[in-house]
């Protein structure tokens, strides 16, 4: 199976490529992708890997499902294309390193910036039908992206991993804590984040702090 995305996940993956699974779930969304208006553009499926190489991953924020709207999802998750508005979820994002950095709200959604400081922005599902949130969810993205996951936690050691609301905490069980740094939170959604479950986190500036400690280079968020 040929996937395309940077050379540096390759040896680490190559095994679930060959999976029936894997093989099954390709012919799936190729099918999708045919009949169906789908996101993200089949090139940027796995945008995540491209910006953000395997040995550069630092920090891991992982999503659920893409953005369903027109022109929304790019491959990486909360991250939407540039001059699209920006997701409630993403604006409280923002917000966030507002109070935690001291930075202004950005010009655009785009968060390549951060992939390509080596942030792996993965969604759990990596594509969806317009308008049809989940739609592609149980198809065989799930076992691919925990075992991603997996494989970060055992070849790396070091990163942290953001888990935002109760989906991202189920895949703690996967990292190996001991080697890892976890931080954990509500979901950056209104109706989390407006019930106190968000805002104050400070995980943006946590994240420096453990980074510069190991001697690692910090994220301009």
């Amino acid at each position: 199976m040929d996937v395309k995305m940077h050379d540096s996940w390759k040896p680490v993956l190559n095994e679930e490529f060959e999976k029936p699974y894997f093989t099954e779930l390709i012919s799936f969304v190729k099918s999708e992708y045919t009949t169906k208006v789908c996101y993200p553009k089949g090139s940027q499926i796995f945008s995540a890997f491209d910006h953000c190489h395997f040995d550069q991953v630092k920090v891991v924020i992982i999503g659920q499902d893409p953005y369903h709207g027109p022109n929304q999802a790019n491959g990486l998750c909360f991250s939407v294309n540039d001059g699209i508005p920006f997701p409630p979820s993403l604006y409280n994002i923002f917000r966030e390193i507002e109070t935690d950095l001291g930075k202004p709200l950005p010009k655009t959604g785009n968060l390549e910036r951060w992939a390509d400081q080596g942030v792996f922005l993965l969604n759990a599902t990596l594509t969806v039908r317009q308008s049809e949130a989940g739609s592609h969810q149980g198809k065989g993205w799930e076992k691919f992206t925990d075992a991603v996951i997996k494989q970060i936690s055992a070849e790396k050691e070091n990163v942290v991993f953001l888990l935002w609301g109760g989906f991202a905490q189920k895949k703690a069980a996967l990292i190996d804590a001991s080697k890892h740094h976890i931080l954990k939170s509500g979901h950056p959604s209104p109706l989390s984040a407006n019930r106190g479950f968000w805002f104050g986190n400070k995980h943006f500036s946590k994240t420096n702090i453990f980074l510069k400690a190991k001697g690692l280079k910090e994220i301009e968020w």
